[in-house]
């Protein structure tokens, strides 16, 4: 029975290995520290965050979120260490929530490894406190006990590790803080919230998982996803790990990273047909209409996924395979982290004898080990295979069935393509893939209107093949890239409902340019030269003071006569060249405010180029989503924090699509404008 505790209530704890749950409805920061019998911290290096986030016996998230899972493991933490304080805070410099007062009040629950709660804790009671001791674990008389704490800090981490004796307090507070917004500025946008009727609940992963691939602790303790575990009981006597190898029951696996016990469903023998079904998928709510498409046992089926429309049902099932995927390759790569884990202890204990050290005794005990590890390693890898081949499948199914604004530049969809009626959902902007499936790509899809600006990085990166290209060549891909995002971006919208202006001050974007410019699709030719630049940024800065004094005066309606309502995006090619101090600041003025009002930014840049500015620029760089222009592994998850590598989406090499699409909407827009 779970102890629903209130502040300063306490209740022991009978086992070792935990996990610490927390649920807070928006992203915050979760982390721990380790002091010593008198609750003082001995240094930075006893302090575990996003940005260090693994101690001995102890695994915290990386990356802010609304839901975390933390790893902790009582046998494992140091003999010196006497209580374990689990901290929340509220990320700043993010543009969101600055207190507590202002979220729902977290809740924080101590779980053994089968899910069952041991205890839990509602935080109330906060107001301006940005920072709180949840919980702490503490060792009395040799037994360990948790207790609700509840202590905010209104002066945030700073305050809070400052009362536990920690000199370097504020250096450390400001470093977790970097670590957390560079973590939101790489991470994938999540898609929206979803109600519980409407969750796209799928059991792709099963056989890895375990009884709940999308709650289940995953090895890797990074944010964690919005769904919730509802272990089976057999999940609570089982002897597996989340890969679905087994080790004995009484041996538990020793890396805190493997740290869920589950069952294993039956799954098909090895070399035996694929069921493609998705047992836990609920399409009960919105209901699909009468000609959308059921899944039949044995085969995969396009828009299999809840939703109003076959786009909201495509979108659905994209991010449901990307998660899949994500939840999949973390449960086997902590399999692959139990197995090194538990083939290094055993070899230990054969090294610690000396007795057998020596002989054959040694080299068999040695040899049993590493015939174990072998073992693990290849169960876990055909649980990967398994569910890699049935998200392949529906992958090869989905990617014909998809609508241009998710569709990739060579898909026949393009050939009849008509200007839209509406904007779409969602928007691709390139592919995903992790290293254990080089073959499978996700769609990377992002919301529309965009919610933040697109920087495409023409600074000199190795790719992830290994290949490298020359500054003069990634400036190069770089604006053909950017024209590719452009042209999509132009081509979902309906006519006459997105501009785009383009700044290149060198004019050294004139050949990637051309198709811009040639079929007539920009609001005016690129500007060059310092005038241009200020000439464009002054035109769009007064626009969005205009539209947010009409909102903020409840206007809206009143704009002067002619006003263009559409969308607007500008492309900046070759940053900061042609920029004066005066035209910099209006460019973070334009990132910051300008998506609110419908004016979005696309940088082509490279950030050294910007090096002059320092820290002046860094809110700018990090408020981007940054792509780049070859596949780069710079992308992260936000459920287990993968780094994923992100192809972008270009037009084949010789393909006129772009050109036929372009002309497309600049035949609509000139129809819509007589």
């Amino acid at each position: 029975m779970t102890a629903e505790l209130v502040r300063g209530q306490n209740h022991p704890l009978s086992q070792a290995r935990l996990e610490i749950r927390v649920s807070a409805g928006t992203p915050i920061v979760a982390g721990a520290t380790l002091s010593d019998e008198s609750g003082r911290i001995h240094g930075v290096e006893w302090v575990a965050h996003p940005g260090a986030p693994t101690l001995p016996g102890l695994e915290v998230s990386r990356q802010a979120a609304a839901d975390h899972r933390l790893a902790v493991d009582l046998d494992a933490v140091a003999a010196a260490v006497h209580r374990v304080s689990i901290l929340l805070a509220v990320p700043t410099g993010v543009g969101g929530p600055v207190t507590f007062g202002s979220l729902a009040a977290p809740f924080v629950a101590v779980t053994g490894l089968d899910g069952t709660e041991v205890a839990s804790y509602t935080i109330t009671g906060l107001d301006a406190e940005s920072a709180v001791v949840a919980l702490e674990l503490y060792r009395r008389q040799g037994a360990w006990k948790v207790r609700a704490v509840g202590q905010g800090y209104a002066g945030g981490l700073a305050d809070l590790l400052t009362d536990q004796g920690l000199p370097q307090a504020h250096q450390l507070a400001t470093h977790i803080n970097e670590a957390v917004v560079r973590g939101l500025a790489r991470s994938v946008p999540a898609p929206p919230p979803r109600t519980a009727d409407g969750d796209r609940s799928r059991q792709a992963a099963a056989s890895t998982l375990g009884q709940d691939q999308s709650g289940s602790p995953y090895g890797v303790q990074g944010a964690a996803g919005p769904y919730t575990a509802v272990p089976s009981p057999a999940a609570q006597t089982s002897g597996t790990s989340e890969s679905g190898a087994a080790y004995p029951t009484d041996s538990p696996p020793a890396d805190p990273s493997a740290t869920t016990q589950a069952t294993t469903p039956a799954a098909p023998t090895a070399g035996g047909p694929i069921d493609y079904s998705h047992p836990r998928r609920r399409n009960t709510t919105p209901p699909p209409p009468p000609t959308a498409p059921r899944a039949q046992p044995g085969q995969p089926v396009a828009g299999d996924a809840t939703g109003w429309s076959m786009e909201e049902r495509l979108y659905n099932q994209v991010w449901g395979m990307f998660e899949d995927l994500a939840r999949t390759t973390a449960a086997y790569r902590s399999a692959v982290d139990f197995a090194d884990t538990r083939m290094e202890r055993e070899l230990d204990e054969v090294l610690s004898d000396p007795r057998s050290r020596i002989g054959g005794q040694g080299d068999a005990a040695r040899e049993k080990a590493r015939a174990k590890h072998t073992q693990l390693v290849d169960q876990a890898r055909q649980a990967l295979d398994r569910d890699l081949a049935q998200l392949t499948a529906e992958a090869d199914v989905v990617e014909p069935a998809l609508p241009p604004a998710y569709a990739r530049w060579d898909s026949p969809v393009w050939h009849a393509y008509r200007v839209p009626m509406e904007m779409p959902m969602a928007l691709r902007l390139g592919d995903l893939h992790v290293s254990e499936s080089d073959r499978l790509r996700i769609p990377m899809l992002i919301r529309l209107p965009l919610e933040r600006g697109l920087w495409i990085d023409s600074g000199r990166t190795g790719s992830s093949d290994g290949s490298f290209a020359d500054s003069h060549e990634l400036r190069r891909l770089a604006m053909e890239s950017a024209v590719a995002h452009t042209a999509r971006l132009l081509a979902v919208h309906p006519a006459g409902e997105f501009t785009v202006h383009v700044i290149d001050p060198a004019g050294s974007g004139a050949q990637a340019l051309a198709p811009l410019v040639q079929t007539g699709v920009l609001a005016t030719p690129p500007a060059v030269g310092a005038a241009g630049v200020a000439d464009v940024l002054s035109r769009l800065t007064q626009r969005v003071d205009l539209v947010q004094m009409a909102v903020r005066g409840g206007a809206a309606d009143s704009l002067p006569p002619g006003f263009d309502t559409s969308q607007q995006l500008l492309v900046v090619n070759d940053f900061p060249h042609g920029f004066d101090d005066r035209a910099v600041n209006q460019l973070r003025y334009l990132a910051d405010e300008g998506p609110t009002v419908g004016v979005h930014l696309m940088m082509v840049a490279d950030r050294e180029d910007a090096d002059g500015y320092g820290p002046l620029l860094d809110p700018l760089w990090r408020g981007l989503m940054r792509l780049t222009p070859l596949p780069d592994d710079h992308l992260a998850d936000p459920w287990v924090g993968h780094a994923w590598t992100y192809e972008p989406a270009l037009v084949p090499p010789g393909s006129q699509v772009l050109q036929r699409v372009l002309t497309e909407v600049a035949t609509a827009r000139r129809s819509w404008r007589g």
